[in-house]
């Protein structure tokens, strides 16, 4: 009677809802599973990466391949010289603070080439 046509399904509403919940948990329960595993597997991931860095550590800095500490510039000193066309002193500095201000980099430490004024083709 199974592939008959006289075959059918008689499930009322609670057994069916019954199933959808059953099946909906089964679900939500093996990702949630899967969830922790992931996690486990990272964190153990990251505890060989951060044992191997300590051991790591000590040889790559008597072999100097570490690169050299950066040695700040004074506050009264800039980086390069600067080309001014078609600008003067007053406006460039202006330019400059304002880079500088919106990007949050020190003045000292940027380093400007050149300053172009351009000037308007509209006719």
């Amino acid at each position: 009677m199974l592939f008959t046509s006289e075959y059918s399904l008689k499930m009322g509403i609670g057994e069916a809802l019954l199933t959808a919940v059953i099946g909906i948990s089964t679900v939500l329960m093996i990702l949630a599973i899967i969830a922790v595993l992931i996690m486990l597997v990272s964190k153990v991931i990251r505890a060989i990466e951060a044992k191997t860095a300590k051991t790591d550590s000590p040889v790559t800095a008597a072999a100097g391949s570490a690169p050299p500490a950066a040695v700040p510039l004074p506050d009264t000193e800039s980086q390069g010289e600067l080309i001014l066309e078609n600008v003067d002193e007053p406006t460039a500095a202006v330019i400059m603070a304002i880079v500088s201000n919106k990007s949050g980099i020190p003045l000292n430490r940027l380093c400007f080439k050149s300053i172009k004024l351009l000037e308007d083709d509209k006719k």
